[in-house]
Order: structure tokens, then sequence, then C-alpha cells
């Protein structure tokens, strides 16, 4: 039977929320884009994270479980380490595309990716062997043979959630124009999960490097409810900061994702409380009984349940219509950040070809397009000039 465990609950929500916007950003994005490394990303932070025991306290408590079912949990070890062996090998290449500065930029060459994904293999190779063993002689893995290649990943993953926040916030310090806003999304995002994330990894080094082993992999402590919240508020905004300003409906995509969301998550609460509730309160057979009927109810309640969920996204995005207005509106936006993050390099010929090939996929006139580039190069070339005078009165 299940249980109501709240952190049980918040995992399995933050695991959907991952893997649906990983499928929704795969969707949406085209081959090597932002998106679709994003989608990549999210896919092993939900392997990472569904896997850590938490959403186990759903059918009752996870040492039980594990102690009934030892190769359960020999297998959840093993994609627990894939999932983070696999944020190590595509998070940084992931912050190259997304951040784009020098600090985040050698991420991006292939070499380095190469040598990203072989450490991550190594240190996967590692972790697997002690528990394969496990396994095929139906015995405990040898946690002290664990303990190294554990916190070498470990180590190295607190270093990267890190460095990736720091490089959000020094983004968000230099950017100018539609990048600071969206710097600014990132740096939120970023510091939520990673700052989360990081706290808890940091938490397991420390008790491999003073020798408890076990804890590690048998238990979950209170605290990993941060590992959980991390994920679950940190998703939906990197998402939306990086898509807002490369698709142009991303914005009606995720209107429908909330409206979706919504409705899904009022059914299944209903079901839920009358089926779990008469269950408790009289028997199982009555709580069966119960679940049947609020499926009924739900039925018949459809049409007031969907004007709640367009409630809720229209609240939490208030001026977004699926209209053709609208639409040709967020183009227009999308190509005008584009012709701003490239005016400060000049816009060569690259450049210039990456923008042509961007207002055709978009539909934008030539005219308009070229109107919109005449009039941020004007008012580029004006603030470029105040502050020469400025510069020239100062010295």
């Amino acid at each position: 039977m299940l249980h109501a465990d709240p952190q049980g609950i918040l995992a399995l929500i933050a695991v959907a929320m991952s893997w649906s916007l990983a499928v929704v950003l795969f969707r949406a994005g085209v081959r090597g884009s932002v998106g679709r490394k994003l989608a990549l990303v999210l896919v092993v932070e939900g392997v990472a994270l569904a896997s850590t025991g938490t959403i186990e306290a759903l059918f009752g408590s996870p040492g039980d479980i594990y102690a009934r079912h030892p190769v359960f949990a020999l297998i959840e070890l093993m994609v627990h380490a894939f999932g983070d062996c696999g944020m190590l090998a595509l998070y940084p290449p992931f912050l190259a595309a997304a951040l784009n500065t020098r600090w985040t930029r050698p991420f991006g060459e292939t070499r380095v990716r190469i040598g990203l994904g072989l450490a991550a293999l190594v240190l996967y190779v590692a972790l697997a062997q002690p528990l394969v063993a496990a396994l095929r002689t139906s015995t405990t893995p040898d946690y002290a043979a664990l303990a190294l290649p554990t916190g070498i990943l470990y180590a190295g993953l607190v270093v990267l959630f890190v460095f990736a926040f720091g490089a959000s916030l020094r983004v968000w310090h230099v950017a100018t124009g539609a990048a600071r806003k969206r710097a600014r999304i990132f740096a939120i995002a970023f510091g939520i999960r990673d700052v989360c994330w990081g706290f808890i990894y940091a938490t397991q080094v420390w008790e491999l490097w003073v020798g408890n082993y076990e804890p590690v992999f048998d238990e979950t402590p209170p605290w990993f409810i941060l590992y959980i919240l991390g994920t679950f508020f940190a998703v939906p905004l990197i998402a939306y900061g990086i898509l807002r300003t490369q698709l142009f409906d991303i914005d009606l995509r995720i209107r429908w994702t909330i409206k979706q969301s919504t409705l899904a998550g009022a059914v299944i609460a209903l079901v839920y409380a009358l089926s779990e509730g008469a269950s408790r309160v009289l028997s199982n057979e009555l709580g069966n009984f119960a679940g049947l009927l609020a499926a009924a109810v739900v039925v018949f309640f459809l049409a007031p349940l969907q004007r709640f969920a367009e409630r809720v996204a229209s609240a939490a995005m208030p001026n977004t219509r699926d209209t053709p207005e609208y639409a040709a509106f967020r183009k227009l936006q999308v190509y005008e950040a584009a012709v701003v993050d490239a005016l400060p390099g000049g816009i060569g010929d690259k450049e210039r070809a990456l923008l042509r090939r961007l207002q055709e996929s978009l539909g934008i006139t030539a005219p308009d397009a070229d109107s919109i580039e005449r009039d941020l190069q004007a008012k580029a070339d004006l603030h470029a000039g105040a502050v020469a005078a400025v510069s020239a009165a100062s010295g």
C-alpha cells in the first residue's frame, strides 16, 4: 500500500518534472542546441534523484525494502552511480553552450568533452565492479572498495556545482540587455540547484573522509530533502531561462505544460485522497470502492478542473496567449535578442549566416529584419558615443 511520505512525493514530482521537461526540450530544440544539451542533463539528473532511495519511501521503509530485496539495492546503487557520472560528463558542456563565457567555453571543445566522458566512464567502471561482484556472490558490497571512486566522483561534483554557480553569477554581473535578463534567470536557477546538490554531495564526501562508509550507501538522511528541493525549484527556471530566447513559442509550450500538469495533479490528488482516506477510516475494500467512486467524480467535474488548471496557467504566465499576433511578437523578440547578442563583437560572415538562417526559420521578412538591425545598431552607436563623451570629459 502507498504511504503519503512527503519526501517520496516531492522526489517523485521532481523526477517527473525533470523527465517531462527533457522530452519537451528535446522535441523543441534542434541538434546541437542548448535545449538538447539541457534535455540530456535533465535525464541524468532525474536518474540520479530517482535512485537515492527517497521514492521507495512511498512503499514503506527503504531499509526494509533493501533488506527484503538486496539485489534491487545493488542495482539502484549502480543506477545512481550512472546518474552521477552522467552529470559529471554532460553538465560542463551544457554550461559552455548555455553561458558561453571564457570560464565555461573550454568545456565546449571536443577534446575536453571526450576527456570528461572518459573520466566519467573510468569512475563508473571503478564503482560498478564491486557492485557486480556483490551481485554475483549475493553478498554485501565492499564499501571500502567503493569509498575511493565514490569520494573522487562526489568531490568532483561539488567542485562542478560551485563552479557553475560562480560562472552564472559572473555572467549576470557582466551581461547587458537581453543577455542580462537571461543570465539572471540562469543564476537563480543554478544557485538553487547547485547549492543544494553541492551541499548534499559535500556531506557525503565528509562521511567518506571520516571512514563512515555505510550511511553513504545504505541510508537517506533527513537533509536529503534539499537534494529534492534543488531540482523541484530549479528545473522549470532553467528550462524557461534557456529556451524563452531561442524558441518563439516556448511560452506557449510551458503554459500548456503548466495547465496539463495542474489538471493531472488535481485528478491524482482527488482519487488518492478519497481512496486512501476511505481505506484508513473504513477498510481496504471500501477504499478501493472509494477510488472508483473518486474516478467517477473526477469525470463529472472534469470541466471545472480544466477551468481551474487554465486559471493556474494564466496566473503563472499571465501575458501568454496562443494567438497569431502573440506568435509573431515572440518571433520578433527572438530575432532581436539574437541581433543584440551578435552586435558587441561585430556581425561578420558567420554571424550574418546564423542570423539569416534564424530569420528564415522564424519566417521574418527581410525588411523587418533590416529594420530591427538598424534600430539596434543606432542604439548601440548612441550608447558608445555617450560613453566616449563621458570618458573624454573625465580625462
